[in-house]
């Protein structure tokens, strides 16, 4: 795109209102960057949190209230609007802003299948011979619970019991055992611990390796991967304890090289774009691919279908393209006028959690230390769970509380000054992992 017609574009579109639907650290790493937009006037966040109420307007509006957003929308007269979680995609809320003419990013109820069925998903890859784990589905328990004991014997090795639908990062259970597998099937088939999300579950062969993330933004035509990232998701250091909803992010993950990316893209990505247009399904957003990698070979562990959280606070920060001309060009259709230009620096994001999380946490307790921080090019604090008093206090206000992204000439350079900057923050029983991005040295 040359000078004049980005000139033309800031002309119409300069005092864009945008709304950001959400209340994490992704959100508040999509606010951050859309500021950064010359094509931008006025940001919301609905409902936002304490640390992106101090950059924008947050609005009290919940991000699964679809009637209540659109409301909003159109009475502000909102000219795009960013989806965040994966609830309200899955809900319809693309359909519905689409059918009052309002401009939203993200993909459709029926794309976002892609991650709010985990059996239309493994389905969808087995039609298409997208690599993956080899699995059954079951919709009851006793013929789950058969099929257990031979798999069990059969993979020599752990299996994976899956809920089929969203169950807020907690669906995905790896048994070693048969007791631990039949424990996973009773609870979420017949004690429907998860709900609905329960009434179908997947048992998959679990997958060794090291696992990586990879984003791209696709106009249902044309695909721009984003650099590669690798999340922490266990509590403790060296992966231990239980899983989270994320420690901590690096990017770019070394085990993705040259040689890997276009595989990705070709026999991955590609390959699920152009699989559920045969299906009737045009995909336009952020698809998202959590992937093992063995031996040069990478398999998708699950599909997400928006922003990954921490991955989000380790990627935007090394990209140089106004991610305002990203969104809409995906938008539009014209995804391949725009590049996507990165900084030759590395990223490291070090998230700060409330004592006792992923289980049971207080919340209420003072932050200090982010006054110390000065946000600049190569460290910001990205707030999660917070909340900020009339006072000026910011206090914490959910399991994730912040997270501390630092960038670097390399990982190392970046590691050393997250950690730095972590250094100033404290509240009550505040844990992070001192090992976010170590597997990158190894590699």
């Amino acid at each position: 795109m040359g000078s004049k017609p980005l000139n033309e574009a800031r002309k119409t579109i300069s005092l864009m209102k945008v709304l950001v639907v959400g209340q994490g650290g992704r959100e508040h790493a999509l606010v951050w960057k859309i500021s950064q937009s010359p094509l931008v006037k006025k940001i919301y966040c609905a409902p936002g949190n304490g640390g992106i109420g101090k950059q924008v307007e947050c609005i009290n509006i919940k991000s699964e209230d679809i009637e209540g957003l659109k409301k909003f929308a159109l009475k502000e007269k909102i000219d795009l609007t960013i989806v965040g979680p994966e609830t309200p995609l899955v809900k319809g809320i693309i359909d519905e802003f689409e059918k009052a003419n309002l401009k939203i990013f993200g993909p459709n109820k029926k794309a976002s299948q892609l991650e709010g069925s985990k059996v239309f998903s493994k389905n969808l890859m087995k039609k298409y011979e997208i690599p993956t784990a080899e699995f059954e589905v079951f919709e009851n328990s006793k013929k789950a619970i058969s099929y257990v004991i031979p798999c069990l014997e059969r993979k020599k090795g752990s299996i994976v019991v899956k809920a089929d639908g969203l169950a807020a990062g907690k669906g995905v259970v790896v048994c070693k055992t048969e007791d631990e597998a039949l424990d996973a099937i009773v609870s979420i088939m017949d004690d429907k611990i998860f709900g609905d999300a329960g009434k179908k579950v997947i048992i998959e062969e679990c997958l060794e390796g090291e696992e990586v993330s990879i984003l791209a933004f696709t106009d249902g035509e044309h695909i721009k991967l984003l650099p590669s990232s690798q999340d922490h998701k266990r509590i403790y250091d060296g992966d231990k304890g239980p899983n989270t909803g994320g420690m901590g992010a690096y990017s770019p993950a070394p085990i993705v090289n040259e040689n890997l990316l276009p595989i990705i893209e070709k026999n991955i990505i590609r390959r699920t774009i152009e699989g559920l247009k045969k299906e009737g399904i045009v995909y336009k957003g952020i698809i998202y691919a959590g992937l093992m990698i063995k031996d040069g070979k990478p398999k998708v562990l699950e599909f997400n279908v928006r922003f990954g959280d921490p991955e989000t606070q380790a990627i935007l920060p090394r990209i140089e393209t106004d991610i305002i001309q990203l969104i809409m060009a995906t938008i539009d259709g014209n995804l391949n006028n725009v590049d996507c230009n990165l900084k030759n620096e590395s990223c490291v994001c070090v998230v700060l959690a409330s004592g006792g999380y992923p289980g049971n946490y207080q919340k209420g307790k003072v932050i200090n230390g982010l006054d110390e921080i000065k946000d600049s090019e190569n460290i910001v604090v990205f707030h999660a769970g917070t909340k900020k008093l009339e006072s000026g206090e910011i206090l914490t206000d959910g399991g994730r509380v912040l997270g501390v992204s630092a960038l670097g000439k390399n990982i190392k350079e970046a590691i050393d000054n997250a950690y730095e900057a972590v250094s100033y923050i404290n509240f009550e029983n505040m844990s992070y992992r001192k090992d976010i991005g170590k597997k990158a040295l190894k590699d």
